[in-house]
């Protein structure tokens, strides 16, 4: 079973039809949206100029039984902690955001779908930009 949690990027990347990010979709059996990956969603749109339309194609895009917005509990704040902890040992932070959209993948045992290659300094953490990156 194929169980993604997308960035943000991977988000943009198949709503402009990256074949890659639309081919990851297509063989996900559960998508997960971190809420934090919703906030940021949500600030590029209300920056954007096409605000309504970006909020009503990510409307569509929820109603899908396959998608799951995935919320913060505290067991995804302990995963944040050795993140950050690993992180800061290595001397090699990432974003906050990023960070927490890696703790709730850890969590839920997701693959990060992302193009930010910094995902990948997180231990155990699985990270894919293209199908082949997902298939065992």
């Amino acid at each position: 079973m194929i169980c993604i949690l997308l960035d943000t990027n991977a988000y943009v990347a198949f709503k402009r039809g990256n074949a890659d990010a639309v081919e990851i979709l297509r063989h996900a059996d559960q998508i997960g949206i971190s809420v934090i990956m919703m906030g940021e969603l949500l600030a590029g749109f209300a920056a954007g100029s096409h605000e309504v339309r970006n909020q009503s194609e990510l409307d569509a895009f929820l109603n899908s039984p396959r998608v799951n917005i995935i919320p913060v509990d505290q067991e995804t704040t302990r995963h944040y902690a050795k993140i950050y902890k690993q992180l800061r040992q290595k001397g090699r932070p990432i974003p906050d955001n990023d960070m927490w959209i890696a703790a709730t993948a850890l969590q839920h045992r997701y693959v990060v779908f992302t193009y930010d290659k910094h995902f990948s300094r997180i231990d155990s953490l699985q990270v894919a930009s293209k199908l082949d990156d997902m298939l065992p």
